[in-house]
């Protein structure tokens, strides 16, 4: 019988892979709130960004939903057209918003397995699906559909996070470059005064 040796991959960075972590279990919470509060009990949520128009929504529910959907509350817009629903609720956050959270999660976990830096053309590339379709509904009459939103959403986030792990890759570079040894300055010989040269 053949023994197979499982060896786990190399971590590029403790840090990335922490930033990996926390953008999973937020992406884990905003998925599973709606199915922590009882179907059909959250339908329309829509507000303006930086209210706290739906506080009365919120009171009876347990405190882990009710600290998501009130974070949701002040993020974002939460218009009920632009969201999914899950569990007969609305989600916490608009579908472009779980779009870059998922965005976060891939980035992260694509730079902790892969040293790479994203070129900077790829990031400006990356963000313009989102700046054209959510400029477009600002400034005209279109409304995007909620799978356009979700993937605009997710490629800002994916090229968002590896900008983020390129910074880090950069400064782990700088720590580990070796500090240059200052050479020590000439000396001097000191001159000897005859006892005579004042005489």
């Amino acid at each position: 019988m053949l023994a197979v040796s499982m060896r786990l991959p190399k971590i590029t960075s403790r840090v990335i892979l922490a930033l990996l972590i926390l953008s999973s279990v937020w992406l884990a919470l905003v998925v599973m709130s709606p199915f922590m509060v009882r179907p059909n009990t959250l339908q329309d949520l829509s507000g303006v960004v930086g209210g706290h128009e739906n506080e009365s929504q919120f009171k009876n529910l347990s405190p882990v939903p009710h600290a998501i959907y009130w974070l949701g509350d002040a993020e974002c817009h939460q218009l009920a057209n632009r969201s999914y629903f899950l569990n007969g609720n609305q989600m916490p956050f608009c579908a472009r918003d779980v779009g870059l959270f998922l965005g976060l999660v891939i980035g992260f976990f694509t730079a902790t397995l892969i040293r790479w830096k994203i070129p900077p053309l790829l990031v400006l590339l990356g963000l313009v699906p989102i700046a054209i379709d959510g400029g477009l509904q600002q400034v005209t009459s279109y409304e995007s559909a909620n799978p356009l939103r979700l993937a605009t959403g997710l490629l800002a986030g994916l090229v968002l996070a590896l900008l983020l792990a390129h910074f880090l890759f950069v400064i782990d570079e700088d720590k580990a470059k070796p500090k240059p040894i200052s050479a020590a300055p000439p000396r001097i010989p000191e001159k000897k005064v005859s006892p005579d040269a004042g005489q």
